[in-house]
């Protein structure tokens, strides 16, 4: 026996979702659309139908009380009458199928959000196979969704036959009650009857988007192999990616030795570091770190100062402080303020841009 599905023992990823949510591969149960729409024809049949019938009856009352009064002598008149009837029933129906619409909306975004995905429509030949359709029919999954039907049904029937034995004996008083008695004591039997089917529906609905969400995810497990590889795609082959950081690495360094000659001064250890900075009381608020390196970078650093005639002052611990808390294109903190200060100083007097 293959253990987990041919080795597919890890939880899909979330890039495996997102993508299988693109293709509009969604989990969903039909059971919570169909327990939602009867949930709302329940609500409807018990709190707007009433309002709705009385509506209605109220409008037609003039037909009944006063036909003498409607004029049908002409066409014009015969199609006034009838769109007026049809405009006047589409707006007392218009709130029950809004109502409605909502409800089935509602269901389905809630399972599955707002996802629009055209592959689902994009036709697939593999599904004219007469063997892949005998597959389908006696998959497992159709089996399944059977049994389901097969026990919706025993249980629905059960729930009606328990709920309408003990009326079967109000039928013989039912033609001895007035028409308003009889549809009052009918929506009340029905009202009754729905909320019992709709109860049940809901507690199959639960169980049944469960189970849905277990197959999807179990569908969609990934074997080990099949997560590294993706792993690999979304973060990029190791070598790539060294190779990459050494070119980004390079061009950095590259800029970094371009600031060299800008620098005001470099400050070094004097072999192991060197920092140059760069200052403008105009412009800066304090003095930038533009270049930083160790040993070998340092040297360089060191060579395109004396090329540029860029001023060198060894201090080593202002070096290998400024090394280790300040990044390149940043000022220096105020910590560091009173050595720097005291470098540049130094460095202006030199280049006779501060008196004595």
């Amino acid at each position: 026996m293959a253990g987990d599905d041919d080795g597919k023992s890890e939880q899909p990823t979330g890039k495996r979702l997102s993508t299988a949510r693109e293709e509009g591969d969604i989990s969903q149960s039909q059971e919570v659309k169909t327990a939602a729409m009867l949930v709302a024809i329940t609500v409807f049949v018990w709190l707007i139908a009433p309002i709705t019938m009385d509506r209605m009856r109220i409008y037609l009352t003039r037909f009944l009380e006063e036909p003498h009064a409607i004029r049908v002598g002409d066409a014009t008149e015969m199609v006034s009458l009838i769109t007026d009837l049809l405009s006047h029933i589409g707006l007392v129906m218009a709130m029950p199928f809004a109502f409605l619409l909502f409800v089935g909306l509602t269901a389905s975004v809630s399972q599955t959000g707002w996802t629009i995905s055209t592959k689902k429509l994009m036709p697939d030949l593999g599904k004219l196979s007469p063997l892949k359709g005998f597959g389908r029919i006696f998959s497992l999954n159709s089996v399944i969704e059977l049994t389901k039907s097969v026990a919706k049904l025993i249980v629905v029937g059960a729930i009606c036959y328990m709920l309408l034995k003990p009326r079967v004996m109000d039928l013989d008083l039912l033609p001895s009650m007035e028409m308003v008695a009889i549809l009052s004591y009918l929506h009340h039997v029905l009202v009754r009857l729905m909320f019992a089917i709709a109860l049940v529906m809901v507690v199959i609905a639960a169980s049944d988007w469960f189970y849905q969400r277990h197959a999807y995810i179990k569908k969609l497990k990934m074997t080990k192999q099949e997560v590294k590889d993706e792993n690999k795609q979304s973060e990029g082959d190791p070598l790539i990616k060294s190779r990459l950081r050494g070119l980004r690495l390079a061009r950095a360094r590259n800029r970094m030795m371009a600031a060299v000659p800008k620098a005001d001064v470099v400050v070094t250890n004097p072999t192991h570091y060197a920092c140059a900075l760069k200052y403008d009381g105009e412009t800066m608020n304090a003095p930038m770190l533009v270049a930083k390196g160790q040993n070998l970078i340092a040297l360089r650093i060191r060579e395109l100062a004396e090329e540029n005639d860029v001023p060198i002052v060894e201090n080593p611990p202002l070096a290998r402080a400024l090394y280790a808390t300040v990044e390149l294109d940043r000022e220096v903190p105020p910590d560091h303020y009173k050595a720097v200060a005291e470098v540049i100083s130094y460095v202006m007097r030199l280049k006779g841009k501060l008196r004595r």
